[in-house]
C-alpha cells in the first residue's frame, strides 16, 4: 500500500514575541536517565513495504551497528527543566515567544491565531513553549513525568551535550525500535493498531483532524511509561512524540518528484517515531520505517526527543 504523504506531522516556524516564567516542576534528587543496552550487528533500516515512497521508506537494506545504550523513555519535563535550571538554557521556541500548538488542544474561548496554510491545525500560539505547552494563557504547567515538547533540533543537541548522550542517527535508532524481531512493522510486530480494542501505542483514534476519541486514554501526550515497552526494554517508540534524530532529513532519489520534495527541505533534520496524531486514514508515519523531516528552528506540541549514548 502507498499513500500521498499528507501535510499533518510538523508545522515549519515563523515569528518572534516575548518570554514566559519558568514552571514549577519538582526538582528530583537523581536526573539520572534509566538506559538500556542495545547489542550490536546487522541493523535493519527501512522497509521494501513502502507507505509513503516519496519519503524514501526504502528499500530495505542493512548497516553494521556498535553496542550502544539508549534512553529507556523520552526525555521528561522534569529532566528538561533540571537542564534549564542548570544552565540557563532558553529554548528557540522561548526566544520566537511563540511556537505551534494542535487545535482541539486549545481552549475554546482562547483569542483568535493564525493558522498554517494547508494544515490549518496548527496555530501560531504566544508563549507556547516547553514550559507552557498550550500558551500563555493556558494556565497549565507541563506534567513532570510526560515528554518534554516545544523543543527544536537545536534546542535538542543542546540537551544531549549538557546530558553527555547524543541524538541517534537512523540506523541507531530503528535498530533500538525492532527490539530484536527483525523486519516488522512496529516495536511489538506487525499487528495493526485499531480504533476500537488494540491500543499498543498512543496514536490518534476517529476523523482526524477534528475527531479524536482518545480509546487510547490520551487525547495528547502520555507519560512516558507508558504501554508496553519493546523487546529491548523501550517504551514508546512509535506514537506519541516525534523523536529528533542526529541526522539530515534527505532523499537520494533522482526522480522529479523527490528532488522537488528535497528542495522545500532543504536543512531539515530527520524524525522518526511518529505521534500522537497519527493515524492510518492521514499520517500513517507510527511506523519504524517511516521518516519526517523538519526545520531545525521548528518546535511543535508532538516533538521530543531521546538520546543514545557510547558504550
Amino acid at each position: 500500500m502507498t499513500q500521498t504523504p499528507k501535510s499533518c506531522c510538523s508545522p515549519k516556524r515563523a515569528g518572534v514575541h516575548a518570554l514566559l516564567a519558568a514552571p514549577d516542576l519538582d526538582a528530583r534528587e537523581d536526573m539520572r536517565p534509566e538506559t538500556a543496552e542495545i547489542p550490536g550487528g546487522m541493523g535493519l533500516i527501512g522497509t521494501n513495504d513502502q507507505i509513503f515512497p516519496i519519503d524514501e521508506e526504502g528499500p530495505m537494506r542493512k548497516k553494521r551497528i556498535k553496542p550502544f545504550r539508549i534512553d529507556v523513555t523520552t526525555v521528561t519535563n522534569a529532566r528538561f527543566a533540571e537542564f534549564a535550571r542548570s544552565t540557563g538554557y532558553q529554548t528557540e521556541a522561548e526566544r520566537f515567544g511563540n511556537s505551534f500548538v494542535f487545535h482541539t488542544h486549545l481552549p475554546k474561548d482562547h483569542p483568535p491565531t493564525q493558522g498554517v496554510l494547508g494544515s490549518e491545525w496548527w496555530r501560531m500560539v504566544d508563549g507556547a513553549s516547553w514550559r507552557r505547552p498550550l500558551g500563555a494563557l493556558v494556565d497549565e504547567d507541563p506534567d513532570p513525568d510526560h515528554p518534554v515538547v516545544q523543543v527544536s533540533w537545536n534546542d535538542a543537541m543542546a540537551f544531549a551535550k549538557w546530558a553527555g548522550g547524543r541524538l541517534p542517527s537512523e540506523a541507531e535508532w530503528e535498530h533500538a525500535a525492532r527490539g530484536g524481531l527483525g523486519d516488522v512493522r512496529f516495536p511489538w510486530g506487525d499487528d495493526e493498531p485499531n480504533d476500537k480494542d488494540f491500543f499498543p501505542c498512543n496514536i490518534w483514534q476517529g476523523s482526524f483532524p477534528h475527531q479524536n476519541s482518545g480509546a487510547d486514554g490520551y487525547i495528547g501526550t502520555a507519560p512516558t511509561k507508558s504501554f508496553e515497552p519493546n523487546g529491548y526494554g523501550l517504551y514508546n517508540m512509535v506514537g506519541n512524540v516525534w523523536e529528533w534524530t542526529a541526522e539530515p532529513f534527505r532523499l537520494k532519489s533522482l526522480k522529479r518528484e523527490a528532488k522537488a520534495a528535497m528542495a522545500s527541505k532543504a536543512g531539515f533534520k530527520l524524525q522518526k517515531g511518529g505521534s500522537f496524531l497519527c493515524h492510518i486514514s492521514y499520517c500513517f508515519r507510527y511506523r519504524i520505517a517511516a521518516r519526517h523531516g523538519n526545520a531545525p528552528d521548528t518546535a511543535t506540541g508532538h516533538q521530543g526527543l531521546r538520546l543514545v549514548y557510547e558504550i
